[in-house]
């Protein structure tokens, strides 16, 4: 079996289910078989809104921010993505073009999987089709789930829900890798405003800050404040 789904998803900003790993094992060993495999330095494009969706990415190491470039050239993320994740399944199903841009977040490898190879493969696995559409089904809850949280909490609340998630499923502590900015895009608020939310986590003790990092000493109680 492949090194690649061995790994599991850590440190990313979704609690959503990926599409390729609800796949069957054998399926996916075929897929990353067939796949190619490319490495992409910090910060570096991967895929912009527009390009053809012709293929999806699996994310073997290192983790890839997805958003939007704005008009001014800054790159605005709405979901930072981690090893054994992948993205871009749905442009393959809908056969149109990518809506997201997606840069790499530290040297990261990725494969391409073509979407010639991962239909005709998919045929002939016919129960990886439910698991798609039941993993379909838990990603259009979760959307409407946060666009509905977008409208209820505070901001301090809203970082904490984040930061749990990015904190995995593990109990006890973990530490977070990510910037004041990214955050703040995450969060769809403005720097100042992140950090003054960060602040008042820090003040109840539920963060630490450190440089480049956050750790979480119980992500039971920060997702517990989060809920309100």
């Amino acid at each position: 079996m492949s090194r690649v789904l061995q790994f599991e998803a850590t440190q990313r900003s979704l609690a959503t289910p990926m599409l390729f790993a609800s796949l069957d094992p054998a399926l996916r060993a075929e897929l990353v078989a067939g796949s190619r495999q490319r490495v992409f330095a910090d910060e570096q494009i991967i895929q912009q809104r527009g390009d053809p969706g012709d293929s999806f990415w699996l994310i073997e190491e290192g983790a890839v921010r997805i958003g939007q470039f704005l008009p001014d050239g800054d790159f605005r993320a709405v979901a930072l993505l981690g090893g054994g994740d992948s993205y871009g399944e749905l442009a393959v199903f809908a056969g149109k073009p990518r809506i997201v841009d997606a840069i790499a977040r530290g040297e990261s490898r990725l494969r391409l999987i073509t979407a010639g190879a991962f239909l005709e493969a998919l045929a002939r696995y016919p129960a990886s089709n439910r698991a798609l559409l039941g993993a379909l089904s838990a990603q259009l809850q979760d959307a409407l789930s946060l666009l509905s949280g977008l409208r209820r909490g505070t901001n301090p609340q809203r970082l904490a829900g984040l930061l749990a998630t990015l904190a995995g499923d593990g109990v006890g502590g973990a530490t977070v890798t990510i910037t004041q900015q990214e955050l703040a895009d995450l969060l769809g608020v403005t720097r100042a405003t992140a950090n003054a939310a960060l602040g008042e986590l820090e003040r109840r003790k539920l963060v630490e800050r450190g440089y480049g990092t956050i750790e979480v000493p119980e992500r039971e109680r920060l997702a517990v404040f989060a809920l309100g």
